[in-house]
């Protein structure tokens, strides 16, 4: 943990410096605090001698002044100090803020740039909701401990010393006092180290279920209100509340214990130092100002051992929040990239499978042996029983996943021998249901290509027949879509997504079932923007519908993990297999006739 944290703060080390300087002049200031009130107690008000070394330094008042003077140097002394405690008090909080939120800022686009690369398999075995609870509540933990508590340590442990220095000169049979309670404070707080961290794992634990309950029932309350769940949801959330209560409230009890014991211990060796301290006062051997002083060091001197006690609790916190993070950037699923890959300005389009195998769990194949291939610019159809893979494939094409055995080979090229940017630039996809994102219509269709320009995000719409419901919106491509496009239609949703593609202009398109969900009246309005999108294209598309395939140069038929059947429209009816027995089930049923 400690290298970690060490990472995330080394390119800020300057900083670190400085915050140290200030740190450091605000113990020193911390440590001369008391010694005006030293000075009024014991050469004001009362007569006795100054120590050497403060009366070469106040020699010249002392001779010619009264003693209000000396009160008022005292006076002026005691402004000093707390003035410049206070400016280095100033710079150290200014700085370990920039620290902290440049640490944070860098862990988190880190982390988000990981995220970004991981193959989507990751996602299909990972909660939403836990993601997000590590990029907030757990980098926020680690800002806080890597900006300031790593170097409150070396100052609290720094400030011990000095101040058991300056304890042992004042009176060494006290200092002894303090000495001898601190072993066993420290020895009970280690004890506690190991349950701290168990309980905050917990709290950590549940409050990423909390955030996925949430955001679950949030991005679904449609659905919710649609089947009157409403309830079903509260008691959901209320059960993961309740044990996130209960967790905090078992860490709260182990946490609780460690300042009263600290605060007894504190008020133990400070009630015998005032016994001896007045015995000695009382025998002469001893000022009120020594004792003063000697009081207000102790008292300092267990402010920062209970800050290092109490500490375990923010190391507890910290080592979880790292071991989160750290599970994310470890994760190993990356798609990985040749350093010296292809990068293609212009795909033809020939696509070929080789006895493809893959199963989003190697142990669960999904495809055993598929293999086929594909001309540049042909139209082809992939069809087959719900389960049976016909989306599984179309996403190795641009390495969403990667195979298991087999090649996937575009113009010649396995797809592992391009970079993985400039392959997807050249695929284009329209998927059964277009994600649009909180914007402008015309930032979501820019989405596909960002340097295009408004004219061509305009003509990108009128192709796919787009232009005409956009341009009656109040403010036209300006107009902000809703969170998912939740204030379109699903027709709107789908041309607006083929407009994206449009103005990406790739090779090869790939369609996942895009009028699967539509009416008949959006069905046609999306089926002629496609057509105008397919043209020069190689296409292949997973259809729900037979009859948008129908024209295709080639259907291939997924069963059982294998290509079942392959050829036109009319060999495969010829051959009265499996996409027949589809075909007489779309179409054969009464009312459903095929289109002529």
């Amino acid at each position: 943990m400690l290298r970690f944290i060490g990472a995330l703060i080394r390119p800020y080390r300057g900083t670190l410096v400085i915050i140290l300087l200030a740190m450091l002049i605000e113990t020193i200031m911390s440590l001369a605090t008391p010694w005006p009130l030293k000075i009024i107690l014991d050469n004001v008000v009362g007569n006795h001698k100054m120590a050497p070394w403060l009366h070469h330094l106040l020699g010249p008042v002392l001779e010619s002044g009264s003693r209000l003077q000396v009160a008022a140097v005292a006076a002026l002394l005691y402004v000093f100090i707390s003035t410049l405690g206070a400016i280095a008090s100033y710079i150290d909080n200014y700085y370990t803020e920039s620290v902290g939120q440049w640490v944070a800022h860098d862990l988190r686009m880190r982390m988000y740039s990981h995220l970004q690369r991981l193959s989507l398999g990751y996602y299909n075995t990972h909660q939403t909701g836990t993601i997000l609870s590590t990029l907030t509540t757990d980098i926020q933990t680690i800002q806080g401990f890597a900006s300031s508590s790593t170097l409150s340590i070396l100052v609290d442990m720094l400030t011990i010393v000095c101040m058991l220095g300056l304890m042992f000169w004042l009176n060494w049979d006290f200092t002894l006092i303090a000495l001898a309670v601190t072993p066993f404070l420290l020895l009970f707080v280690s004890r506690f180290k190991k349950s701290v961290k168990t309980a905050t794992k917990e709290v950590r634990r549940d409050q990423a279920q909390i955030v996925a309950v949430v955001q679950q029932g949030l991005e679904s309350m449609q659905v919710v209100k649609a089947f009157g769940q409403e309830r079903t949801e509260e008691d959901l959330l209320a059960v993961v509340s309740h044990a996130t209560v209960a967790a905090a409230l078992k860490a709260r009890s182990v946490k609780a214990l460690l300042s009263p014991v600290v605060t007894v211990t504190v008020a133990a060796c400070t009630a015998l130092v005032l016994w001896r301290g007045a015995a000695l006062i009382l025998a002469g051997s001893m000022t009120i100002g020594s004792l003063t002083v000697y009081l207000a060091y102790l008292s300092r001197f267990f402010k920062p051992v209970k800050d290092l006690a109490t500490t375990t609790n923010a190391i507890a916190q910290v080592a979880v929040g790292a071991e989160r993070v750290r599970e994310i950037l470890d994760t190993d699923t990356i798609i990985p990239e040749k350093p010296d890959g292809l990068e293609p300005t212009t795909l033809q389009g020939a696509i070929e499978l080789q006895h493809v195998a893959f199963g989003y769990d190697p142990a669960i194949p999904i495809l055993t042996d598929i293999s086929f291939t594909i001309k540049p610019g042909e139209f082809v159809g992939i069809v087959g029983p719900t389960g049976s893979g016909k989306s599984t494939v179309v996403s190795l094409l641009p390495r969403f996943y990667d195979v298991q055995s087999g090649e996937v080979l575009i113009d010649g090229h396995n797809v592992r021998d391009y970079k993985l940017k400039p392959l997807r630039d050249q695929i284009g996809y329209v998927l059964q249901e277009t994600i649009l994102f909180r914007g402008t219509i015309l930032e979501n269709i820019a989405f596909g290509r960002p340097q295009a320009t408004k004219e061509e995000v305009i003509a990108a719409a009128k192709l796919a027949n787009a232009d005409e419901f956009i341009s009656r919106m109040p403010l036209g491509y300006d107009t902000l879509v809703g969170e998912r496009g939740s204030t379109l239609s699903g027709g709107q949703r789908q041309r607006i997504g083929i407009a994206r593609v449009m103005v990406r202009n790739s090779p090869i398109l790939l369609l996942d079932e895009p009028t699967a969900a539509l009416d008949s009246e959006s069905e046609k309005l999306v089926i002629d923007a496609l057509e105008k999108l397919m043209k020069g294209k190689t296409v292949i598309a997973i259809a729900h519908r037979l009859s948008t395939i129908r024209d295709a140069n080639q259907i291939i038929v997924i069963d059982g993990g294998v290509v079942a059947e392959d050829g036109t429209h009319d060999q495969l009816i010829a051959r009265n297999g499996i996409y027949a027995e589809l075909h007489r089930t779309q179409f054969d049923s009464g009312s459903n006739k095929e289109p002529t």
